[in-house]
């Protein structure tokens, strides 16, 4: 599958705190793409790199909660693992957009004393597999995107993000 994948960084502290932010997100994106893509030959997507100001005004207005959040994904088309609409040969799917915060980012990646290149990873694994279709609306949903997500990011060498939920419940 052929993949553009624009990344648009709108606050520079990503490209000091993240060396090689624009390579890691597109790695990243692909990845995910691998695993949950649905069948096409062509596929677009942008991620977007920001503040918890601009994403707390998507937040607000998309989802009507005005605070920030880590991330946000707006996929352009409705569809999911099982159901797309058919695209023409050589037209390529519009996913939609992947948003994430810095300072949020980074305050979850301090908290859980995890490196911000993996967050960040984790973040766009995320938002990706929620522009596929994937939800967590459910416990079912959540479980099937949890196990995605490990797959994915044990793949670009990222541990389990759940591990410590998975420890101390047992």
């Amino acid at each position: 599958m052929t993949v553009e994948i624009d990344v648009r960084i709108e606050t520079r502290d990503w490209t000091v705190a993240v060396p090689d932010v624009l390579g890691i997100c597109q790695q990243t994106a692909r990845s995910a793409l691998v695993v949950g893509a649905p069948a096409t030959d062509a596929a677009e997507m942008g991620i977007v790199l920001t503040d918890d100001e601009t994403i707390a005004r998507l937040n607000g207005r998309f989802r009507g909660n005005d605070a920030p959040t880590n991330v946000l994904a707006f996929a352009t088309e409705s569809g999911g693992p099982d159901g797309w609409p058919a695209v023409p040969v050589g037209v390529p799917r519009l996913l939609g957009d992947v948003v994430v915060a810095y300072e949020t980012a980074t305050a979850e990646a301090r908290m859980a004393q995890k490196t911000l290149d993996h967050h960040l990873r984790h973040l766009v694994v995320h938002g990706v597999l929620h522009l596929l279709g994937h939800d967590h609306q459910t416990d079912a949903e959540a479980d099937r995107m949890e196990a995605l997500e490990i797959v994915i990011l044990g793949r670009l060498g990222v541990d389990d993000p759940y591990a410590d939920r998975k420890h101390s419940a047992a």
